[in-house]
């Protein structure tokens, strides 16, 4: 059962946002599915260059999805993530943008 509640845009709050990008491997989530747009999370994981179990990036998309940075769905067994762009946007506009456009992303 997924109990994670997904904020809507006008309930972000930008201290939850800014901690959620604070971690390496979840920017480097965000910068993945800015680029590539919906993607099954087991290719973030492979793509994005994050060695960690799949329950660890469980817990990681959890973060982002609790923040309002992602959504996500479930069709058939696979979980799809999708960046929560326009709603970001929205809420606190250029945020996103001058993340993603910052110097060379972060290794982990």
């Amino acid at each position: 059962m997924d109990d994670v509640v997904e904020p809507a845009a006008d309930d972000m709050l930008l201290p939850k946002v800014l901690a959620a990008l604070a971690d390496p491997h979840r920017l480097a989530s965000v910068r993945f599915l800015a680029r590539n747009g919906e993607s099954w999370c087991a290719q973030v994981m492979q793509e994005a260059g994050l060695a960690m179990s799949k329950s660890t990036f469980s817990h990681h998309l959890r973060i982002m999805r609790e923040a309002g940075l992602v959504t996500k769905r479930i069709q058939g067994a696979k979980g799809y993530a999708q960046l929560r762009k326009a709603d970001l946007d929205q809420r606190f506009p250029g945020l996103l943008d001058s993340v993603l456009n910052a110097d060379t992303p972060a290794r982990v």
